[in-house]
């Protein structure tokens, strides 16, 4: 094996490039170490132009293999490795969204870029896969705009940042933030953020500093392609078809802007004038190329639509640029049989979320390479169907765009949530898109805060979200707030923004420039702001707060804590115990953790009567308590007397009347229930209880006499 090595220093680490004939017939590759996590990257093009297709076939796959935890993971029936976890689609999508605006979307050639995770120690491959991507991008003779870097700044609440954090980092409590940002020539073109709360401030300042760390691997980057790299392949740039444009001009165009700016919200003006141009290709120019002529329309809708919001302000459905569209929101009134509801309209966006409680026992188990047999209590998920859209298509599944919004939301909301010792139900949301016109995934956000304040979680502050857009022409830019479909789809940048009144909780950002400067960025965090808090003005008008209570379905939990050493008590050899509680109360779930953390799943009563009898098992019984127990057994010198479902106590015959009996079975039968007093334990934690402490009575009525005491008779 020939090869060649580069290396560099970021957060202050070694990051080596090596690049050999290990994967030798694809177009570029190369394997990337940073600490002693490795990836993997491969690009490949195909040979042959797709010439039935209107869109650039870019496909990026993200692959963790179990070996690179060095552990043997999956199922007990499935030992390899299956269809790609949440985690994986979603690392997915950042390397795609990071690389996808630096190709010629003209190209009809099929490119694929696979990222293989080999190991992985607490560095993130995430980071890695984005460069590992560029490189061999780079390195290839694929035509593409790169080199493009990575960095994960973090932050803890004391202000120490952190470059490239570990997964340990990430996990402490002390931690405030976390920006992945990507991005060239001094701009970002992708952002994550997953925030507690951060000012708008902080995340400039966090922006500024992935900018130095990404020119200094840019600068890295390009020194290895300049050595390594192959002659790009050229592009066949499409030809201009005189006849078509000349058509254009006379159909189209004169009636474009007026279609564009029509002051109506979505599409229905820009389609109608698109059926218009449909109609003279059939007539006039009946064997010209339909896709070339369509894709000439949205180049010129494109440019209308930017040429607008920079000269004069002018938006799609007549808004001022830092407008939000008219809003709605209704706390539960879908049905009493959904723990909580919350549903929520932006102008043609229209989101249903509902809420589901469970116990501890509903948790997900998550079992990746990154996190081993994580217990998962919030789960948001994000459903679009095609009604969605007016449209007829395939129901069911899960598809990269929906894990992606709902993993979005997901991380929007985990911030506000209470913990576990304060709120020990597993949560889980659901979002159906009913309508769209614009940030489904916001919308889903602002739902999903109200179906949890209508549910009775106790979330910190309520939560909510906006999507903020760019155009950009000639140098010149406007933000736009709330971007509705159309501005989205033919403007610059998708700038997704959520958080409370006190700060930002997530972000994410996709772009159609090569990038877009750090200030642009401070200016669209500001406008989101000012959205956000008119959003929440809303949300609170119809709900201020969370309901003192939750559902009367959703079950009860009732929570306590043992000893460490009782837990065994507790379950009884082979569960035996703890399955004759859930037998006899009828309790839906009883979940034991490591640290005596006890969680008691019910409904109608049976939470109240499993504690009971676990409180009973456990009971550490203290001199002077007063208890009544059954008497179990009668020897000649005293009883045995149970007072717990796990605790027996002795009553010597001198301590059941103030007197000395003679036959302590007078006094006593097997099976009586009698009231006790603890008098004492020893050291050997048995306990000595007495009668006559308890019930200083029990004598007389019973009738009892000294020993060699007559009768008055």
């Amino acid at each position: 094996m020939v090869k060649k090595t580069f290396s560099t220093t970021v957060g202050g680490k070694e990051m080596t490039a090596e690049f050999s004939d290990l994967a030798e017939q694809a177009n570029g590759s190369v394997l990337l170490r940073y600490g002693k996590t490795t990836v993997l990257a491969t690009a490949c093009m195909s040979t042959k132009e797709r010439n039935d297709i209107d869109y650039f076939p870019l496909m990026v796959d993200y692959e963790e293999k179990y070996y690179a935890a060095g552990q043997i993971l999956g199922s007990r029936f499935m030992r390899r490795e299956g269809r790609p976890s949440e985690e994986a689609v979603l690392s997915g999508r950042v390397v795609d969204r990071t690389i996808r605006p630096l190709f010629d979307h003209n190209l009809r050639n099929e490119i694929q870029v696979v990222i293989t995770i080999l190991a992985i120690d607490q560095d993130d491959p995430d980071v890695m896969g984005v460069i590992a991507a560029s490189l061999a991008l780079g390195v290839s003779d694929i035509p593409w705009n790169g080199p493009v870097s990575a960095v994960r700044i973090g932050k803890t609440k004391s202000g120490e940042m952190i470059v490239n954090p570990t997964y340990e980092d990430r996990a402490h409590d002390e931690y405030h933030y976390d920006l992945f940002a990507c991005g060239k020539d001094s701009t970002m073109n992708m952002v994550e953020v997953g925030a507690h709360e951060a000012k708008e401030e902080e995340l400039g300042d966090a922006f500024e500093a992935a900018v130095k760390i990404h020119e200094e691997l840019e600068a890295w980057q390009k020194k290895i392609i300049r050595e390594m790299g192959k002659e790009k392949q050229d592009i066949a740039t499409p030809e201009p078809i005189p006849d078509i444009e000349a058509l254009f001009e006379e159909v189209v165009t004169p009636k474009l802007e007026d279609a564009v700016f029509s002051g109506e919200p979505g599409y229905k003006a820009i389609n109608a004038l698109q059926n218009e141009w449909k109609a003279a290709l059939e007539e006039k120019l009946p064997e010209a190329d339909t896709k070339r002529a369509l894709e000439l329309y949205d180049e010129k809708l494109d440019a209308c639509m930017q040429h607008g919001a920079i000269s004069s302000d002018k938006r799609t459905d007549g808004r001022a640029l830092d407008e939000v569209r008219p809003l709605f929101a209704q706390a539960g009134g879908v049905s009493e049989m959904l723990h909580g509801s919350g549903i929520f309209y932006r102008g043609g966006t229209h989101v249903f979320t509902a809420l589901t409680l469970g116990g501890p026992d509903d948790t997900q188990i998550v079992d990746t390479i990154e996190h081993t047999d994580t217990q998962k209590r919030f789960m948001h998920h994000y459903n679009f169907p095609p009604y969605s859209t007016g449209e007829t298509g395939r129901m069911g599944g899960m598809n990269r765009r929906a894990i992606g919004h709902g993993a979005l939301a997901e991380k929007a909301l985990e911030p506000v949530l209470p913990n576990k010792d304060e709120f020990p139900y597993t949560m889980r949301l659901v979002s159906e898109c009913m309508a769209s016109n614009g940030s489904t995934s916001q919308a889903a956000t602002c739902a999903s805060t109200v179906a949890l304040m209508d549910g009775g979680v106790p979330i910190k502050r309520p939560v909510a979200g906006i999507a903020m857009g760019l155009m950009a022409e000639g140098g010149k830019h406007k933000v736009l707030t709330d971007i509705q479909g159309p501005e989205d789809h033919h403007g610059h940048m998708d700038f997704k923004v959520a958080g409370t009144r006190e700060g930002v909780t997530a972000i994410q950002m996709d772009i159609k420039l090569d990038g877009v400067a750090v200030p642009i960025l401070v200016e669209a965090l500001a406008g989101a702001k000012a959205a956000r808090e008119h959003i929440l003005d809303v949300i609170e008008a119809e709900i201020a707060t969370p309901r003192k209570q939750i559902s009367p379905l959703a079950p009860k939990i009732l929570t306590m804590k043992v000893k460490v050493d009782q837990i065994g008590l507790v379950i009884g050899g082979g569960g035996k115990t703890i399955n004759g509680i859930k037998d006899d109360t009828g309790v839906e779930d009883i979940t034991i953790e490591d640290d005596g953390s006890i969680f008691i799943t019910g409904k109608n009563g049976s939470a109240e009567a499993a504690l009971a009898l676990i409180e009973g098992l456990v009971k550490e019984y203290v001199p002077g308590e007063m208890c009544e127990g059954e008497v179990t057994k009668i020897l000649d010198f005293g009883a045995f007397v149970k007072i717990g479902p796990n605790a027996e106590g002795m009553v010597h015959i001198s301590e059941i009347a103030p007197f000395r009996i003679e036959r302590i079975r007078d006094a006593l039968a097997e099976g009586e229930r009698v009231k006790v007093a603890v008098k004492e334990i020893d050291d050997r934690g048995r306990i000595n209880l007495s009668i006559k402490r308890a019930d200083p009575e029990f004598a007389e009525r019973k009738g009892l006499k000294a020993e060699g005491a007559k009768s008055a008779s």
